[in-house]
């Protein structure tokens, strides 16, 4: 079974945080609430807008009830500290009592939940392990229950787009969100329980309209990197977000297009995702690695193409796929040892994003 909130063992920051004031102001004119996280990825453009894509998305297809548990569910399996306290904490303000959120995070058999609903909190828990990803038939098997298939689509974004910012969160070790963990589990919490899911309901239906009003062409989604699994979205404002992000990071020049072409290859060869494997495979062809070049490099987890700081990045990707929080803290540690802040935090952004891409594949498989 996955840990508990209290089973998990965190590490001091290894980012510390370093705001941008001008962010700081655009997140508040957005009405967001500003977070730890936030507050360590501003430096980078594309990361701090898929980071905020996360906490501020509005689901089309699925229901907020979905929403929350798959969030907590998947920080849990992911063993990320911050996002399932900050997740659990989030549960209690929306009213959800202490014996449901256990009984989900133990896994046990709740009543008031319906086959559906257990069939997506197990593909919660299946996709974010990945161990293996789960097969296609799972796919079959949620329609058959009652799920369209772009409500599938939009849970398998939502799965990987959380695995992605778990990652974020457990690489730089983001110190939890204590005050509002506090706040949620005392008497100010129970109030806010009583009145946010009216508010909610207020709320989010223009909301809703909002995000479902992102025009989105398949044409356009199939450009750029992983363009095949992007257009997997289309119809959903999941896919304007998840093409920004894989544009945006292999735009940004300080780790050069191979290394993160070949940091997605080892996250989808651990994976065993060919159709990735293969796409990154072509991003290295255009950059002239014809295909003995990347055997060796992938049997090698480096290339001589690359500095000898982006090898060792290539080399800490394949940990990410699966860990223990601890021994990766200790390993991206070490990794940022030898780099400067802003390259390290575009590691750390890149690996996450491989792992998000690949386990959303499985959308083609």
């Amino acid at each position: 079974m996955a840990l508990l909130l209290d089973e998990i063992a965190w590490s001091e920051p290894l980012l510390a945080a370093d705001p941008d004031p001008a962010w700081t102001a655009e997140l508040k004119r957005r009405g967001a609430h500003v977070f730890e996280v936030d507050r360590r990825v501003a430096a980078s453009p594309w990361l701090r807008e898929a980071a905020y894509s996360v906490t501020s998305y509005v689901p089309s297809e699925i229901s907020e009830r979905q929403l929350h548990m798959g969030a907590m569910i998947i920080a849990q399996e992911n063993a990320c500290r911050y996002c399932y306290g900050a997740n659990r904490a989030y549960m209690k303000v929306l009213g959800y009592s202490e014996s449901f959120i256990q009984n989900i995070e133990r896994d046990v058999h709740v009543a008031e939940m319906d086959a559906k609903e257990r069939a997506a909190i197990a593909f919660c828990r299946n996709l974010s392990r990945s161990r293996p990803r789960p097969a296609r038939d799972t796919i079959d098997q949620l329609v058959g229950l009652g799920f369209t298939r772009l409500q599938v689509n939009e849970m398998a974004f939502l799965i990987a787009f959380g695995c992605f910012y778990n990652r974020l969160a457990t690489l730089m070790a983001c110190p939890p969100e204590r005050s509002f963990e506090a706040m949620a589990n005392g008497p100010v919490g129970r109030l806010l329980g009583l009145v946010v899911p009216l508010w909610g309901r207020l709320t989010h239906a223009g909301a809703r309209r909002a995000s479902t009003d992102v025009p989105l062409e398949a044409t356009a989604l199939k450009a750029g990197p992983f363009g095949s699994v992007v257009a997997l979205l289309a119809g959903l404002p999941a896919a304007r977000i998840m093409k920004a992000a894989l544009d945006g990071a292999f735009d940004l020049p300080l780790i050069s297009r191979p290394a993160k072409a070949l940091m997605f290859a080892v996250v989808a060869r651990t994976l065993d995702c060919g159709y990735c494997e293969g796409e990154a495979a072509q991003l290295l062809a255009d950059e002239g690695v014809d295909a003995a070049e990347f055997d060796i490099a992938m049997d090698t987890l480096g290339s001589t193409r690359l500095r000898p700081d982006e090898n060792a990045m290539v080399a800490w990707t394949r940990e990410t796929v699966s860990y223990e929080t601890a021994a990766i803290q200790r390993q991206t540690r070490s990794l940022g040892a030898g780099l400067n802040r802003a390259v390290l935090l575009e590691a750390i952004g890149v690996a996450a994003l491989a792992n998000a891409t690949v386990r959303l594949a499985m959308l083609r498989e």
